[in-house]
């Protein structure tokens, strides 16, 4: 059974995976409507390349981060977690002297 630090890590992992990915599909978006904007106006010129080729390069992260991500979601167990000690206090009565 993985200790509690081994989950916490687990769980930080996982939300910076969704981070990233949420990052590579802005760049990947970004540089496929830069590259269509300098093909459209001069196709084939080394910035319409340069374009692609960051294309590929955010497409090729978003594609490894989103299986990097769907993986460790698979390992994951589908029962809820929790986080915190419930918030109420045990009380304990003390008896007169």
């Amino acid at each position: 059974m993985a200790s509690e630090t081994d989950h916490a890590e687990s769980v930080r992992a996982l939300r910076q995976l969704r981070r990233m990915r949420t990052f590579y599909a802005g760049g990947a978006a970004l540089w496929a409507a830069a590259a269509v904007s300098v093909g459209w106006t001069d196709p084939g010129s080394r910035q319409m390349w340069v374009s692609v080729a960051l294309l590929v390069v955010f497409a090729s992260l978003l594609a490894m981060t989103s299986l990097w991500l769907r993986r460790r979601q698979a390992d994951q167990p589908d029962e809820p977690v929790h986080h915190a000690a419930p918030r109420r206090t045990a009380w304990r009565r003390h008896a007169s002297a």
